[in-house]
């Protein structure tokens, strides 16, 4: 019985599944927007080498200042934060909401 559906499977070299194709609005409506990281956030990370909390910065328009002074800190530490390789949680997740993002969005 061969019933229609939207998926679609393509067997790897050994002929056993390997991938799954869905459509993509389906694959949006299973993963919400906050999940995405925008391509200019990537593109800001490769080309520019800026950490994921510059990168989302500079996405979002926002100067180190104004990050700043919504975390409650002065540019100068903030802007060592934002080039610290592994923030503290606490760190991380003060920089995600100052951002107006999740902080997972920072762990890329």
């Amino acid at each position: 019985m061969n019933t229609p559906t939207n998926v679609q499977i393509i067997n790897g070299p050994d002929g056993t599944p390997a991938f799954v194709v869905i459509p993509y609005a389906q694959y949006i409506k299973d993963h919400p927007q906050e999940d995405f990281v925008p391509n200019e956030v990537v593109g800001y990370m490769v080309k520019e080498d800026l950490s994921p909390a510059a990168a989302w910065r500079k996405h979002l328009g926002l100067s180190q200042a104004q990050v700043a002074e919504r975390i409650g800190i002065t540019q100068s530490a903030y802007a060592q934060q934002e080039q610290a390789a592994n923030p503290r949680k606490a760190t991380r997740d003060k920089i995600a909401a100052a951002l107006g993002i999740a902080p997972d969005l920072l762990d890329i």
